[in-house]
């Protein structure tokens, strides 16, 4: 599987904001696996949607995924069931870009009903772009995977 590859999904309150940004990545040519949900009329458990994301980035570990519901708590909490995910809630640039360099987050949860459009896109680029740092962090990310 590819390095650029996308997973995102979200329940029917992340609905416009999951299409909108994946129509976004696929203009910059990701790999887009978009999980649905198709539309906002229907009342979806954000649950289940969280649990066909992990285990598809179970089996392709260098994919990346985007959840979104309501605020991205259900979904954050919903997906950090998972012990080789590591989900992060993100709701400016500074908790997006340490999401990723001091916990490897492969996951990025975003609140369709409190994350515009243009502020997700933001968030999105920085967690797609930014590096592990490593280090004395690499200690830390293993140890959460290790959690029962």
């Amino acid at each position: 599987m590819s390095d650029n590859k996308i997973v995102i999904a979200s329940d029917h309150a992340g609905y416009l904001l999951k299409k909108q940004l994946s129509d976004y990545l696929k203009s910059l040519n990701y790999d887009v696996l978009d999980l649905g949900v198709d539309t906002d009329a229907v009342s979806t458990d954000y649950p289940l949607k969280a649990q066909d994301l992990a285990y598809i980035l179970k089996d392709d570990p260098k994919a990346r995924g985007i959840l979104i519901c309501g605020t991205g708590i259900g979904m954050s909490i919903a997906i950090n069931r998972y012990p080789f995910i590591r989900g992060a809630l993100a709701y400016d640039k500074q908790t997006a870009l340490l999401a990723r360099q001091h916990n490897n987050a492969n996951v990025l949860c975003l609140g369709g009903r409190t994350t515009n459009f243009d502020t997700a896109k933001e968030l999105t680029d920085i967690f797609l772009t930014t590096p592990f740092d490593g280090g004395r962090h690499e200690k830390r990310v293993l140890e959460l995977g290790e959690m029962k």
